[in-house]
């Protein structure tokens, strides 16, 4: 785990992954007190590991290290909410998004794919201009970043704030990761790299559904302050007509969020 604050942070090891490294050394001396604990040893190292993966795989998890799911409970008792939105930027969907956004004066949080960002430069800029914050999404956007070592996933993630920073002159200080999966490399690159990972509370699943209503029952049930909410102006689903959901389910949201009293900041707001 981590010592959060406003400049460097301090990276500490999770209970989950302290746990790892005893169950580790356990085993190893475990074997070398004698040769027949080995089926004893392999069957804990193999139960550690799966819970490490499963871990991994719950985007929503804690146990890998700090994760926002929410906003601080200060911004929830404000009734604040987070719009994000993720894998863009997309020429083809992401400014009539910032248009929505703006009729609704609403600022949101952009999680970005450095590659995406150099080769749409102005647009990532727009999204800046308009008030908006960028933040992190990796650098290309890899569908095996869970499974990547040390290096390889330090050189997604410094690429990608290198790509952002040179691009729109602000340095992100969130990441989120492909399809929220990470392993336990993750949270001490984050540290160094001063990044602090970010979920979500729900997401519409507006890359995969077509069905803009189903898509918004997801994202507007149970809305509340404090609520982290997914959207994705990249590689969004599109309806029968074609049309990106995500232009569809926006306004309707924004129109429930306001209606209810609540008011979407950026996580850069929140984290201030």
């Amino acid at each position: 785990m981590r010592q959060v604050g406003v400049g460097r942070q301090r990276w500490l090891s999770s209970p989950v992954l302290s746990t790892s490294a005893v169950v580790h050394a356990a085993a190893a001396g475990a074997v070398l007190v004698h040769a027949r604990n080995w089926p004893w040893a392999l069957g804990a190292v193999a139960v550690n590991h799966a819970v490490l993966t499963a871990a991994g795989l719950w985007p929503r998890s804690t146990l890998l290290g700090p994760n926002w799911t929410r906003l601080p409970a200060a911004c929830g008792a404000r009734g604040e909410v987070a719009i994000t939105l993720d894998d863009g930027p997309d020429p083809a969907v992401t400014p009539q998004v910032l248009d929505q956004l703006e009729a609704a004066r609403v600022a949101a949080t952009f999680f970005c794919v450095g590659e995406r960002v150099e080769r749409h430069a102005d647009l990532a800029r727009e999204i800046v201009r308009r008030g908006h914050s960028i933040e992190n999404h990796s650098q290309r956007h890899r569908h095996d970043f869970s499974l990547l070592g040390p290096a390889a996933m330090r050189s997604e993630i410094a690429a990608a704030q290198e790509s952002i920073s040179r691009t729109v002159g602000s340095t992100p200080v969130f990441f989120r990761a492909p399809a929220g999966l990470r392993n336990p490399f993750l949270d001490p690159l984050l540290a160094r790299l001063e990044l602090r990972l970010a979920s979500w509370t729900r997401r519409g699943f507006d890359t995969v559904s077509g069905n803009s209503q189903a898509v918004f029952r997801r994202l507007s049930a149970h809305l509340r302050g404090g609520d982290i909410l997914l959207l994705h102006d990249g590689h969004a689903a599109r309806d029968s007509t074609g049309r990106p959901v995500v232009l569809d389910v926006l306004p309707r949201l924004l129109q429930a969020i306001l209606a209810g009293g609540l008011k979407p900041i950026t996580l850069r707001a929140a984290l201030s």
